[in-house]
């Protein structure tokens, strides 16, 4: 007896391998959860190819490929996962970005405080699936120097301009040492790290890394600065708590939404001199650094990689089978 066909899923990402961005990581890691029961096919665009199921990663940018799949399979599930700057940017200036959600027959949000930006309509089709990271072991970290690592491209969402201007407000005799992994995706930007590097020697950019090598750089370091403007629910502190490494970040939901809104280690979006007086407590106070790394460790089972695995499955699950439901109510 022929055993049954696995379901086919199409995993849409508008960043493919080599852009080295959290939208193709997410992507990469779903795939492969989803290997087991389904057969995953990973692209950039939806080029008319069977599929029993569509999950599309950023609602703007994948509209074309949301909009063609809601076209021609009106009956079969459409999952779309918000990103960043389709939640804190997108939704209100762009209709194309609007209409992916309305096409949408459930909503991903990768942060427990982003079903807050959606209306109503869209907030019943939404559920909140947290990103995860194996755990690493504790890094061997420099007794001579207080290290920074910040984890993030080079472009205006990731305000690497507050990690400059931060600088400017650390006392000289602080031994600290900031390392900068991250492709210039703006060269105006990239142009400007290496004026800093040149500058301030306690200034490092490292470039674009590898994941697995930016994760060692993390667990090397005593924190993790995460200055982002928007982040739909940032990898790059997930990974660094995983890495047992302390976090101090911008008060925004893709981040909040993750270590909770009483996280210790939260400055104002753009506030150079909070970040700084953090950084100082944190290199200057061993108490706070402990404190840091408890509250991170208390989230660390929320980023459980089996925890993601299950819920994505489950969404694919749940969302063929009320397709399925759906298929033989219509013909009765």
């Amino acid at each position: 007896m022929q055993s049954a066909r696995r379901p086919r899923v199409a995993i849409i990402t508008p960043a493919l391998a080599a852009s080295n961005t959290g939208n193709w990581h997410t992507a990469a890691r779903w795939a492969r959860f989803l290997r087991d029961r389904y057969r995953v096919r990973v692209t950039d665009r939806w080029a008319g190819d069977e599929a029993d199921c569509l999950i599309a990663l950023h609602a703007r940018r994948s509209a074309a490929s949301i909009a063609a799949f809601a076209a021609a399979f009106p009956d079969r599930p459409l999952i779309v996962v918000l990103t960043g700057t389709d939640l804190y940017r997108d939704l209100a200036i762009d209709a194309q970005a609007r209409q992916s959600l309305d096409l949408a027959t459930r909503l991903v949000v990768l942060n427990e405080r982003a079903p807050r930006r959606l209306v109503p309509r869209w907030r019943r089709k939404a559920q909140v699936i947290l990103q995860s990271a194996t755990t690493l072991a504790p890094g061997r970290r420099s007794a001579r120097r207080f290290d920074v690592a910040v984890v993030g491209h080079l472009r205006p969402e990731k305000d690497p301009q507050l990690v400059w201007n931060m600088l400017d407000h650390l006392d000289v005799g602080l031994p600290v040492r900031v390392w900068h992994a991250g492709a210039a995706l703006d060269a105006r930007l990239g142009r400007a790290a290496r004026a800093v590097e040149r500058r301030d020697p306690r200034y490092v950019w490292l470039g674009d890394l590898r994941r697995g090598q930016a994760r060692q750089l993390m667990r090397r370091c005593h924190l993790l600065l995460h200055p982002s403007v928007m982040e739909g629910g940032a990898q790059a502190v997930i990974e660094a708590v995983a890495a047992h490494t302390p976090v101090i970040g911008s008060r925004i939901d893709g981040n909040a939404g993750l270590l909770g809104v009483d996280y210790p280690g939260w400055f104002a979006v753009g506030d150079a001199a909070a970040a700084a007086r953090l950084v100082t407590r944190a290199a200057s106070d061993p108490s706070f650094w402990r404190r840091l790394a408890r509250a991170c460790a208390r989230c660390a089972p929320k980023f459980a990689p089996a925890r993601e695995c299950e819920a994505v499955n489950r969404l694919v699950h749940n969302a063929l089978r009320s397709a399925t439901r759906s298929a033989i109510r219509s013909t009765r």
